[in-house]
């Protein structure tokens, strides 16, 4: 203890020597400070904003380093799916609207706002693949053969179901997104058929009746613009972009489309290629990990509800965003609007019609391989041959159930 006890006087005393020694040390190196400050003055002032931009730099690289791809493609979707709502509040965009306007109520200009859509996505999903921010081959319509059978029975099913339930997925969607009660009634047994169909009880019946066949490294895509492109010898592109060019030319000729409605209806197709383009990256930046995939609302409803039960295991994805996207885009276009207010079904014979045609569209979309989005929009920006067949289809399929609902069934 006496050791103990000189040993802290000694440090004691010795400390004001240690600090005189220190502020010594700390002079010394503030002068030969000094003495270089005017030598490096001008490198300092040349260097500072390169550096400063380099270090924001990195702190923004290291910010999107911390996001996943998986979360980066759910806010690509979520970013679209929002638009896509919008425009359904906004202009009233819809496909079963147009129809049901084009046959029954001498009103085109649904139809036309269809077309502007169509023609801007083709030319904007064609431009993007040009510039490199997405492979069509890669995409999940470039990858299969096409099943004529499954686009024309999935087509008619989920044609005649959208007509019983009075929206397609995307437009019940825009419908909840207003607070329409029998839309989420029609969202969720929709997204429960569509998991069905993708991998329950009436999966088997539709891989043994339309099983979709992988097409083989270096097969010829099933596109429109690339058949057509081989055939004549000039490039897709040119062939898409003639395409594109006509519908929008076609559905702007004449009066009945408001230019409110083009401008809206070339967001939707800007709002399609825009899905291609961001998942393109994110698929190339994670070395094939994500897909490549744009909007649909078949499928990615079976999705939402599995990630909304399962959150903690996974289940992101573009898919997922969209589909929430559209409901929020929705509820923000008709709370702006004033237009938001809950609606309820008082009809039991009305709800169950509605939920048998969002069972029929959730089988029927997954087999025809997209929804009136899905093929009608998405696949037919890229000119896949199932989309204008499976567009018919469902076309030919709410004309009928319209029909159906007007006139009663023994007149179909």
């Amino acid at each position: 203890m006496a050791r103990n006890a000189l040993a802290r006087n000694a440090s004691a005393r010795n400390a004001p020597a240690r600090n005189a020694l220190a502020r010594n040390a700390l002079a010394r190196n503030a002068r030969a400070r000094n003495a270089l400050a005017p030598e490096r003055g001008d490198r300092d002032q040349e260097t500072a904003p390169h550096g400063s931009a380099a270090q924001r730099a990195q702190t923004e690289d290291g910010a999107i380093d911390a996001i996943s791809d998986q979360a980066l493609a759910t806010l690509a979707g979520l970013a679209g799916g929002a638009a896509l709502g919008l425009a359904a509040r906004r202009v009233r965009f819809c496909t079963l609207g147009a129809i049901e306007g084009a046959i029954w109520g001498d009103d085109r200009s649904g139809v036309r706002m269809w077309g502007v859509a169509l023609g801007v996505a083709i030319l904007a999903s064609f431009g993007a693949a040009a510039a490199g921010l997405f492979d069509p081959a890669a995409s999940f319509h470039m990858r299969f053969a096409w099943n004529p059978a499954a686009s024309i029975t999935g087509g008619l099913m989920f044609g005649y179901g959208m007509a019983l339930a009075g929206n397609c997925g995307y437009g019940a969607l825009a419908r909840l997104g207003g607070g329409d009660l029998r839309a989420f009634v029609v969202v969720l047994v929709m997204g429960i058929s569509a998991a069905m169909a993708i991998g329950g009880p009436t999966a088997e019946i539709r891989d043994a009746l339309f099983a979709p066949e992988a097409l083989e490294a270096g097969a010829p895509l099933p596109s429109l613009a690339h058949g057509i492109a081989g055939a004549v010898g000039v490039a897709p592109g040119l062939v898409a972009g003639i395409i594109g060019g006509a519908l929008i030319l076609s559905a702007l000729a004449g009066r009945g489309l408001a230019r409110r409605q083009a401008i809206w209806a070339g967001v939707v197709g800007l709002s399609v290629a825009s899905g291609w383009a961001a998942t393109g990256l994110l698929e190339h930046a994670s070395f094939g990990a994500l897909p490549v995939v744009s909007h649909s609302f078949a499928a990615p409803m079976g999705d939402s509800l599995l990630w909304s039960m399962t959150a903690s295991g996974g289940g992101l994805g573009f898919g997922v965003g969209s589909v929430f996207g559209v409901a929020l885009g929705a509820l923000g276009g008709s709370w702006q609007d004033g237009r938001f207010r809950w609606e309820a079904c008082e009809d039991p014979a009305e709800l169950a019609r509605q939920i048998f045609g969002a069972f029929l569209m959730g089988t029927g979309g997954v087999t025809a391989l997209g929804c009136s989005v899905g093929q009608g929009l998405t696949a037919f920006s890229l000119l896949a041959y199932g989309a204008p067949v499976t567009l018919a289809a469902i076309t030919l399929g709410a004309a009928l159930g319209l029909r159906h609902l007007i006139r009663g069934f023994h007149a179909i």
